[in-house]
């Protein structure tokens, strides 16, 4: 059983991985902006100018729906969809459904049916694997993940994760585009309807993150090696702003060993209420304690 549980729990954790790659490395800068009119004359004045209003603009919005896809190669192919906030840090509830790739293949031999519902807080997110983690846990639906516990059990590497993941926000691309001195305005096209302006560039993954987290020299080492493993350095980031200055589509795509990396996601109805009610205890497992049964991190008890 301790195998089996602990294939599971890696599962969960590459979920967690998941979400980070939807909207990762870089926090909000708080409320701000001024009227359509200014705005529209900052436009004109330089793609930069017109960024830096989007950033105030989305990330003093606080909250919005997502929706969309991400393809990591092939080991990851899903589509996600549900809330999220971000006044303070990463909050909301997703629905990551596996459609492709070796880890829709290891959730559903560990019992799911290719659905994760997770829940993000500031400090720990939970992760609902269906019936089939259930069975392994007491009847247990939820594990619960703390940051602190995954940045203490996987060092380095789990101090970055719970960096990307607490700092996680929607107008990440903003600020990337704007941090890689590369961008560009592309022009006016629809995005589901709403006349949208777009830009693009080209980032520098690791230079990106030094730039726009809180790790140390060490922890930032690790990560650089991490995606040297992985073989990721550039990055291409489109995004697509509406006339109030609000992200309605943002794409990234890059290279990886095992494949091309490609996410697609949708922001609608900013300000939406974000659910925050967190799993009843009864009915929540701690990682932590699932890790003093015998299982580990890497799938082997």
């Amino acid at each position: 059983m301790r195998t089996s549980t602990a294939r599971r729990m890696g599962t969960a954790l590459a979920a967690a991985a998941a979400l980070t790659s939807m909207a990762a490395c870089s926090g909000s800068d708080g409320a701000g902006g001024s009227g359509k009119g200014k705005a529209d004359a900052v436009a004109k004045a330089s793609p930069v100018a017109a960024l830096k209003q989007v950033q105030q603009k989305t990330g003093g919005a606080r909250s919005a729906k997502v929706e969309g896809t991400t393809e990591m190669g092939s080991a990851v192919s899903m589509k996600q969809s549900g809330d999220i906030g971000w006044a303070d840090g990463l909050s909301g509830a997703l629905t990551i459904t596996y459609t492709g790739g070796t880890m829709g293949e290891a959730l559903k031999k560990a019992g799911g049916d290719g659905s994760v519902e997770a829940r993000y807080f500031k400090d720990e997110y939970y992760a609902n694997l269906g019936a089939g983690m259930a069975a392994s846990t007491g009847g247990k639906n939820w594990i619960r993940y703390s940051y602190k516990d995954l940045a203490e059990l996987g060092g380095a590497s789990g101090d970055v994760m719970k960096d990307q993941i607490q700092n996680s926000t929607p107008d990440q691309g903003v600020k990337a585009l704007l941090a890689s001195g590369d961008v560009k305005k592309v022009g006016q096209e629809d995005v589901r309807g709403v006349a949208a302006t777009h830009y693009s560039g080209t980032i520098d993954v690791a230079e990106l993150t030094a730039k726009n987290s809180d790790l140390d020299a060490q922890q930032l080492a690790a990560f650089k090696e991490q995606l040297a493993l992985a073989g990721v350095t550039t990055q291409t980031v489109d995004i697509w702003v509406d006339e109030n200055d609000l992200l309605v589509k943002k794409t990234e795509r890059g290279e990886m060993k095992t494949g091309t990396f490609n996410s697609t996601l949708f922001y609608s109805d900013y300000g939406t209420e974000v659910p925050s009610d967190r799993p009843e205890a009864s009915d929540t497992v701690d990682f932590k304690e699932l890790l003093k049964q015998g299982a580990t991190p890497g799938g082997a008890s």
